[in-house]
């Protein structure tokens, strides 16, 4: 099934280059495009996309307020950070609104093909230059056991307490320790925002 494209930029020519990227990909089907906050909100009350491209930096209200107000709104759609802007603090507020993804306007279509298709399954995806902005974040603080490393792993790939504890052999209460600790030690209130934060300190592999 196709991907449902809607992109939100204030400058028309962002909007038709990322067009004209993907109108002939098979995979994706192009909803449309809105170039301010306002106009966005009033195409997703007649019909929602799969995924938004927002651009972060737009008059009026900008893309990081945009993100919190349609995921509050519209859980299910799927937001992908678009700006000129590789700054880490950008980068973390649109993830802390609940995009999905982060990607820079000179992406290729290859590399936003790949974030299309891997928010679409509820992944998060990064851009290369974005996951070298929040590598260079200070990890000193986040020192994981071995063990804790791969329950996180294990975590980030969707199992549950009672799968981890069969495939690491060791009890389900062992593995609540773990995951009780992880959560402590990178200060996620829940399991989403644990996966969200492990990989801004590239604590798990950019794949999941």
């Amino acid at each position: 099934m196709a991907i449902k494209v809607f992109i939100v930029d204030d400058h028309y020519m962002v909007i038709e280059g990322i067009r004209s990227l993907l109108q002939n990909e098979k995979n994706i089907e192009w909803a449309g495009h809105a170039m301010n906050a306002g106009s966005c909100l009033a195409f997703l009350q007649k019909q929602l996309p799969d995924v938004i491209l927002m651009d972060i930096n737009m008059p009026e209200k900008n893309g990081i307020d945009l993100c919190k107000e349609v995921k509050a709104k519209y859980p299910a759609v799927f937001i992908i950070g678009l700006s000129t802007f590789n700054q880490q603090s950008f980068i973390e507020k649109m993830m802390e609104n609940g995009a999905s993804g982060y990607v820079l306007k000179n992406a290729s279509k290859e590399e936003i093909l790949e974030a299309l298709q891997t928010v679409v399954k509820g992944k998060t995806y990064l851009s290369f230059d974005a996951i070298k902005t929040m590598k260079s974040k200070s990890e000193a603080n986040l020192i994981l056991t071995r063990r804790e490393k791969e329950v996180l792993e294990l975590i980030a790939e969707g199992m549950i307490n009672s799968e981890i504890a069969t495939k690491l052999f060791v009890s389900v209460t062992t593995v609540d320790t773990h995951r009780k600790n992880l959560l402590a030690k990178l200060n996620a209130r829940n399991v989403a925002e644990l996966i969200k934060l492990a990989f801004y300190h590239q604590l798990i592999a950019v794949n999941h």
